[in-house]
This record gives structure tokens, sequence and C-alpha cells, in this order.
């Protein structure tokens, strides 16, 4: 069975016939340092190291949470997006930042946005060409505009973890849901009731690096509990891998999938919220 929604990853075929269009924006996710030693012709480097959160910390053991809107428009009109742009991320750590990317984008109302299936390590694999070349694009006007229905709170997640109409997806390593890594948490543990599944078993092995085949995601998540189109919250140490297990079930179909942005950085962090082991 295909993909649900297969528009929202961009193949590199179809990206090198709309690498000169001036309404595509390909924007490189990965270290400053590997941009520069070589990219994808045309692709911007995101030029942020926080996983687009803010910069800092909360009081309170509060996690830090995606980057304000006003920052967020900001750094996508000096990259050269606005509403009409339509945004290609990738990466070359299985399209965790370029998930992460694409999320963000959605959250603030920019739904043109696709991730290259594959990345940086399909593109290399394929031979196709590259650059060291960097590029500066004309500024844009970009508007964000918050879809707070992406978003999990962890007061919504203190409401809902234990809810038969929910499922709650931890997306970490082993270790860190079997407690053997703390990950520097207070405490260690995982949510009540929470399925388990980790991020990058939703990737190919192989150099391709692609997202798995739709009827094996469906199988892996089916395995681990998850139910087809279920409304759900997922959650890593910081929301980064839950955006990309956010993705994935978007690819799928999953039409009602909220990010924990403070995951176990802010909720393990916290005297008042469950966790078991």
């Amino acid at each position: 069975m295909p993909y649900a929604r297969p528009e929202l990853l961009a193949e590199p075929d179809w990206l090198a016939e709309h690498a000169d269009d001036p309404q595509v924006r390909i924007i490189d996710c990965a270290t400053l340092e590997a941009y520069r030693r070589a990219h994808i012709p045309g692709a911007v480097h995101l030029p942020v190291h926080y996983y687009i959160k803010e910069q800092g910390e909360r009081e309170g053991g509060a996690g830090m949470y995606v980057m304000p809107p006003a920052e967020f428009a900001a750094l996508m009109g000096g990259l050269g997006v606005d509403a009409d742009t339509t945004v290609v991320t990738y990466d070359d750590n299985n399209a965790l930042v370029a998930a992460r990317l694409w999320w963000a984008l959605n959250y603030y109302g920019h739904t043109k946005a696709k991730v290259l299936n594959g990345g940086w390590h399909r593109w290399l694999t394929e031979g196709r060409p590259v650059t060291f070349h960097g590029s500066r694009p004309e500024g844009r006007t970009f508007e964000s505009r918050t879809v707070p229905s992406l978003h999990a709170s962890a007061e919504d997640l203190l409401a809902e973890h234990d809810s038969d109409s929910c499922t709650v997806l931890d997306v970490r390593s082993d270790g860190e849901w079997e407690g053997a890594n703390s990950r520097g948490n207070t405490r260690v543990g995982h949510v009540p009731g929470a399925r388990h599944l980790e991020w990058t078993d939703l990737v190919e092995r192989s150099d391709t690096r692609r997202f798995l085949p739709a009827e094996e995601m469906r199988r892996l998540l089916e395995e681990a509990g998850v139910a087809p189109g279920a409304r759900t919250i997922t959650y890593c140490q910081g929301g980064i891998r839950a955006a990309h297990s956010a993705f994935a079930l978007a690819l799928l179909g999953y039409d009602d999938v909220r990010v924990y942005d403070g995951s176990m950085y802010e909720w393990a962090n916290r005297e008042d919220t469950p966790l078991v082991m």
C-alpha cells in the first residue's frame, strides 16, 4: 500500500527537476561545517543549532520549546521563504532535523513543506551533483500563524496519557525507555501507558536512508500498539525525534498527531509527572 500522503516527501528526481524553481527553497539542516564541505546545489543552510528551539532554559524545570513565532518568521524570511514557497528540507541524520523543520513549518501554518526522502545519504549514493558554494537568497516576508493542534503541553499529556482515546508514543532509545540512560534527567522511566517505537526503526538501514515502505511502517506501529489513524501524542527527550515520528505518522495518514515539545527534558524533571520503569 502506498503512503497516504506521498506529497510530504520529495524524491531526488523531483528535486532535481525543481531545483531552479524560484518558488522552491532547499534547506540543508546539517551543521555549518558539513554544509561548507558539500551540499545540494542551490540549498541554503539552516543557521540554528538548537533544533529550532528558543534559546535558554525556562524557569521551574520546564523544557525549551519551539522557537517563538516572531523569531521563526525572521529565520524563514531570511532564508527566502514566504507563503508561496515550497520548502524542501534534508539533513545527514536520517531526516531528524529535516523532519523537525517540517513540523515547525506546519506548526506555524506553512504546509508547503516536504522532506527529501533519503536526504543527503541517498543524494550521494545516487551520484547526484554537489557543491561547496553557498547560496544566499533574497529575503522574503514570512508570517507565523500558530496551529495549536500540532503541539501538546505537559498538562495535555497529564490529562490524556491514561485515556483510551489517545495513544502516547515514546520514540526514544531502548535505554531511555527502560531507564538505563537518564540523559541527565533527575528521574528515569517512561510515561505510564505509553507505547514504544524508536524513531530510527522507521528509516531504512541501507545507504539510501529512505523512509520504510508504508506497509512496513504500519506493521511496526501496530506491533507497538499504535492503531491505524489513532489520535497520538509523540515524545522523546526534547521534541526533535518526536517531530520525526510525527512526520512518519503524517505520511501514513494519521491526521491527529501532536508533538510534546517539552518531552522528557521537562517531564522527567518535574515532581508532579508520573513515570514508570
